[in-house]
């Protein structure tokens, strides 16, 4: 088995393998406001810059897969792509976004630098191809409901619609109702496609539609998952960060507080340059 790599940015900026260092994707759930959003990506820039870690800033336009319509869902398409381009230009990151329909794709291609697939979405054919069809890197993740061999089926979909650069995403499987485990065993399988995988801390420690109207989640938990996955040696590692959690409008049961940012990432690089030896 051969690691790929998979180059991200205008540049080229970021690259992400197995055996490379790790890149953090990291950013709120949701896009709250333009004020809100911009102070975060700066924040979280100027931690991961001071650890010499390579940065790609995640926050959605649109929640399309809340429990409840009357949940908020982020300030849409057009709003949500024009605060992206502005912190993508003014504070000079690396930007990603995911999609829930295919009709978005072609605009939100236009803006980020990687095009993230839900989990939940994760075996919608007409989404995965008309994001591999872009040429851009897609950063799929395995549904809650998937097997890590069922990832192959998933990785050619893409393949056979010209996607070369592909990140295949773990955020945990479902366990009976309302609750969620990690399989390790999974990155490594997964590891076996050649591409690059991402681990997602936050989400796998979600506790799905627990409160009824909304998920909840065990937070205290992303510090040792992210530990332990680091340890197995992987491209990234995804973080849904957030200011004010309790006060979060999506995810904050499972968000990390920003004031805990630069402590997990401290461990985490640790970890995974003595597991790379680099």
């Amino acid at each position: 088995m051969c690691n790929k790599y998979v180059k991200v940015g205008k540049n080229k900026d970021i690259t992400l393998s197995n055996d490379r260092l790790i890149v953090i994707i990291a950013g709120p759930c949701v896009i709250e406001s333009k004020k809100h959003a911009l102070s975060l990506a700066s924040s979280l820039k100027k931690i991961t810059s001071e650890l010499d870690i390579p940065f790609i800033f995640k926050a959605s336009y649109d929640k399309a897969n809340r429990s409840l319509d009357c949940s908020y869902r982020g300030p849409g398409i057009e709003e949500g792509l024009e605060i992206l381009a502005k912190i993508k230009r003014e504070l000079r990151l690396v930007i990603t976004t995911d999609v829930h329909n295919e009709i978005h794709v072609p605009k939100v291609a236009q803006v980020v630098d990687l095009i993230q697939v839900p989990a939940f979405l994760s075996r919608q054919t007409d989404l995965i191809k008309a994001c591999a069809l872009t040429g851009k890197p897609v950063n799929i993740k395995k549904g809650q409901f998937l097997s890590p061999d069922d990832m192959f089926n998933v990785v050619k979909k893409a393949e056979n619609c010209g996607g070369k650069d592909l990140l295949l995403t773990e955020r945990g499987v479902s366990f009976g109702y309302h609750n969620l485990v990690v399989d390790f065993r999974g990155l490594e399988v997964m590891k076996q496609t050649g591409y690059p995988v991402v681990f997602d801390a936050t989400h796998s420690v979600q506790l799905p539609s627990s409160r009824g109207a909304c998920s909840g989640g065990n937070r205290e938990f992303v510090f040792p998952l992210s530990r332990a996955a680091t340890a197995l040696g992987i491209a990234a590692l995804f973080l849904e960060v957030h200011d004010n959690p309790s006060r979060a409008l999506s995810d904050g049961a499972n968000s990390v507080d920003l004031k805990y940012f630069k402590q997990i990432l401290e461990y985490v690089r640790v970890i995974d340059r003595s597991v790379k030896r680099i």
